[in-house]
């Protein structure tokens, strides 16, 4: 008998999309649609687990139960009310709502979270008397429910995640603004990079690129460190499948490379060294305190990727001799290298004094940050051409637009005035790519501008810039580092941590 099959919604951060629906469809998703910070995509409870476990790029991983129209608080409190919540709560059970507007009827979050929390608290009064209520709980909450509005349109959706899945579990300690792991991940994808060659980060902070690197290239799960995901506690848990699935080790595989790590910071080397033990792949990785101007040799035909500091807090001058440094070394160093990094300013990416390859805009929090990719090649330029080395030619990359510096209200009203819409009003022609669900759901009349502006993303935690002590040397000052309350992991049964012989000795 074959499973239920139902819709599934998996949200991660602009830029990534179509890493993350590949992602879905290498696991059997079907009807994989990319939209805006998010992909839609049908399968069956075992697909759910499976995107929650596998998937490097999503966010979380929700599930629309109810969808409707309504123009006030009062029409949502109705319709709200009218679904049956006995079907996924009972009173036993705690719940929290976390809400997403984006509507001119809909401006407060709150008090729609207020709202939808009346409705079916009021649901269970009425059938079960005064006192018969479930119980709200702001954290780990047994069930977690998503409500998003746009324009006037409710989508009311299960999350199946609980936390955020860039929490994978690993992190026992972080520099003061580590890189996100999901655009970690995401970036490294990008790069076309699945641990076929040696990977290396000069610049690696608390050893997020490094770790995540060390994953894909042995076809480790990053689901696999998490205590605990909010399907769980749902009703229709399916304890044995989850579990067959969690212990599924098939997508492992021997990595024969290196990756190479290294920083400024003693103090931040010694913290991604502690991630690293924490994430069992310490045999994969090589770590070492050395400044970016003492590279004076890099393994042969890897590739680099870095998130170099984006300058807010460190003087014009240091960051334009950072940046000249990058481009020195790219071009002296790691010569046969793709080089990917991540920016935000082009007066820094300037200073580079490379021509990119490849321009990828993408967001690291609320900042409309660059992907480049720099080709590093050996002597003369055609040569290198003729002789094919490059793995993605530049010359069939689509153009795209420099990076903007405009503000969203600037942006918003350009479009109002010259008729278009947001995708044209920022240089986009394609045709393709809306989701049927974003179709169904779009706003009408007055409701459409409101959707061209992509609100900040709320799941990121992290700070948009690293700490600027990473570029100084810091001398005679040990890490501090959280004590080890135990294992991180659920225990997995015949699944041995790779570095179980001990094998990272930094």
């Amino acid at each position: 008998m074959q499973s239920q099959q139902f819709e599934m919604v998996a949200k991660t951060f602009q830029g990534l999309e179509d890493v993350l629906a590949e992602e879905l469809r290498s696991l059997g998703a079907v009807n994989v649609e990319p939209g805006r910070r998010m992909v839609s995509f049908e399968g069956d409870l075992a697909m759910l687990y499976k995107a929650n476990m596998c998937c490097r790029t999503a966010l979380r991983i929700l599930k629309p139960i109810y969808k409707f129209i309504a123009h006030d608080p009062d029409a949502l409190y109705a319709m709200v009310k009218e679904y049956d919540w006995t079907r996924i709560l009972t009173l036993d059970k705690t719940f929290s709502i976390d809400t997403v507007t984006n509507s001119d009827e809909f401006t407060h979050s709150r008090y729609v979270t207020y709202r939808v929390k009346d409705a079916i608290v009021d649901f269970f009064r009425d059938r079960l008397g005064p006192d018969a209520r479930p119980k709200v709980r702001l954290q780990d909450a047994d069930v977690m429910i998503n409500v998003h509005i746009s324009g006037d349109r409710v989508t009311v959706s299960l999350d199946s995640s609980g936390e955020s899945l860039h929490k994978r579990g690993y992190r026992v300690a972080q520099t003061e603004a580590p890189i996100n792991e999901v655009l970690a991940a995401g970036i490294i994808l990008k790069s076309g990079w699945r641990g076929d060659s040696p990977l290396v980060d000069p610049m690696c902070g608390s050893g997020t690129f490094l770790i995540e690197a060390a994953m894909i290239a042995a076809g480790i799960n990053p689901g696999i460190y998490r205590r605990r995901f909010a399907f769980e506690s749902w009703h229709d848990f399916d304890a044995e499948l989850f579990d067959s699935i969690y212990n599924d080790d098939s997508s492992e595989r021997e990595f024969r490379h290196k990756i190479y790590g290294a920083d400024i910071s003693p103090k931040a080397v010694a913290i991604a060294n502690e991630n690293i033990k924490s994430a069992g792949v310490g045999r994969y990785i090589d770590l070492e305190v050395k400044p970016l101007a003492k590279w004076s040799e890099a393994p042969e035909g890897g590739i680099l990727v870095t998130n170099p500091p984006y300058g807010e807090r460190i003087s014009t001058e240091d960051m334009d001799g950072l940046y000249s440094l990058i481009g020195t070394k790219l071009k002296h160093v790691f010569k046969g290298y793709h080089a990917w990094i991540i920016g935000y300013r082009e007066e820094y990416f300037r200073k580079i004094g490379l021509a990119a390859s490849s321009k990828e805009p993408i967001y690291n929090g609320a900042l409309e940050c660059e992907l480049r990719e720099y080709i590093i090649f050996e002597g003369e330029y055609k040569n290198f051409r003729k002789d094919g080395d490059s793995i993605k030619s530049a010359e069939k990359r689509p153009e795209r637009k420099p990076m903007h510096r405009v503000s969203d209200n600037k942006w918003r009203d350009d479009a109002r005035r010259s008729g278009m819409g947001g995708k044209e009003a920022r240089g986009d022609n394609r045709k393709k790519g809306v989701s049927r669900l974003e179709a169904k759901y779009r706003p009408k009349g007055r409701f459409a501008d409101k959707t061209t502006t992509p609100p900040a993303e709320n799941e990121n935690p992290l700070a948009s810039r690293r700490n600027e002590h990473a570029l100084k040397m810091i001398v005679g000052k040990n890490p501090s580092l959280p004590k080890n309350d135990g294992p991180l992991m659920r225990p997995r049964r015949g699944w041995k941590r790779p570095d179980s012989d001990n094998s990272q000795d930094q």
